[in-house]
């Protein structure tokens, strides 16, 4: 048995001990062996970084990350890091990701990919001045059933699109939990650290990539309802957006973080002129079609009768379920291949800067948005 590609070195800044995301990323990394982790600078302080990096095992460990970009670059091209995973807050993206670029490393962000669009387009300008790719973690694009909702309404099953409805609802944030210090609540609810949005960009942004993934059509307008309800609260916490698009299509997208008794709600559904598809995340292995004649059916994921870009994303027989962790880790394969040049379909599916750069967009759009009511009678 031939072994694997070579494992792609990363560097990680931010995401050190007891971080959600940090650890989320570190694991999808693993997953496949599609990368190491063989550096980081963890931490805003430098004994935590250090202590972070001797906890975690990670072989080098650095007070902050322009020291890790230095001596990284400073190391032979056989032992120094490929490229760079950033899961800091929104506000601190920027920098570090130009800085990796200019030092010749590949870049992976979590979304969003910067506070606003000025510095997405820095981002991008750096990433191909350099020749070198960028990433970004939107995540839910990586399960094996929403690639495999995409290719039919690529295909024409669906017919011609008419509605795209995605929906983003947690419950976490109904109450202002940023004043006992949670670390999660305090910084998404700091418009300094978030780039101005709250629930619009924390989750928002999900909803918005996953619908432009899966429909293959990016909205023209929109208009948003954006709300705060938490007393004291500074960024938005529940929105309401109205989208039209080119094609005649329309849509809505809810994202809203003070919904009791949800979890992690993501869901989609397009409405097309011959048959509707349903999806929610927290049932990912399954895909529901809906046909004019009133059939309906539930695919589900490791049939082998689906899409090529659902088959390769897919670890598993059918009836085991896979999840967050493996969706995540699908983003980072297509991450590695790009690292290595490989022109693959899960290099072509994973998220890029074009991709990162419109989500900002629509949070700066839903913020500059004013309904226009009209008194009912």
């Amino acid at each position: 048995m031939s072994a694997g590609p070579t494992p792609v070195r990363f560097g990680m800044i931010g995401g050190g001990s007891g971080a959600f995301i940090g650890a989320v990323h570190r694991t999808a990394m693993r997953l496949d062996g599609e990368a190491a982790l063989v550096a980081g600078a963890l931490s805003s302080t430098p004994e935590r970084a250090i202590a972070s990096a001797n906890e975690l095992g990670i072989p080098r460990g650095y007070g902050d990350w322009r020291a890790m970009l230095d001596a990284e670059a400073a190391l032979p091209q056989t032992e120094r890091i490929e490229a760079v995973s950033i899961v800091t807050p929104n506000d601190t993206h920027a920098e570090p990701a130009i800085a990796a670029l200019k030092a010749g490393f590949h870049v992976v962000l979590d979304k969003p990919m910067a506070a606003d669009s000025d510095e997405c387009r820095a981002i991008a300008a750096a990433a191909d001045h350099a020749g070198l790719s960028v990433t970004i973690t939107y995540n839910y694009s990586g399960y094996p059933i929403v690639r495999h909702a995409r290719s039919m309404i690529d295909g024409g099953a669906l017919g011609t699109v008419r509605r795209v409805d995605a929906r983003y609802v947690q419950g976490w944030l109904a109450n202002d939990l940023e004043a006992s210090g949670q670390k999660q609540a305090a910084w998404r609810t700091d418009p300094e650290r978030s780039g101005g949005a709250g629930a619009i960009g924390d989750i928002g942004t999900h909803a918005y990539q996953l619908a432009e993934f899966v429909s293959g059509q990016r909205p023209s307008e929109l208009c948003a309802d954006v709300h705060t309800h938490a007393p004291g609260r500074r960024v938005d916490d529940d929105a309401s957006v109205l989208l039209r698009y080119d094609s005649g299509a329309s849509g809505t997208l809810t994202a809203s973080q003070i919904c009791i008794g949800e979890e992690n709600g993501l869901s989609l559904r397009v409405y097309g002129s011959n048959a509707s598809l349903s999806w929610h995340q927290e049932s990912p292995n399954e895909l529901r079609v809906f046909s004019n004649d009133g059939s309906r059916r539930t695919l589900t994921r490791g049939d082998t009768s689906l899409a090529t870009g659902a088959q390769i994303a897919t670890r598993l027989p059918p009836g085991h379920p896979e999840g967050f962790h493996e969706a995540f880790a699908n983003i980072y394969r297509g991450a590695a291949d790009r690292v290595r040049g490989v022109d693959s379909e899960h290099a072509s599916l994973a998220p890029d800067h074009r991709d990162g750069a419109a989500g900002v967009a629509f949070i700066e759009a839903c913020l500059a948005s004013n309904s226009n009511w009209v008194t009912l009678c």
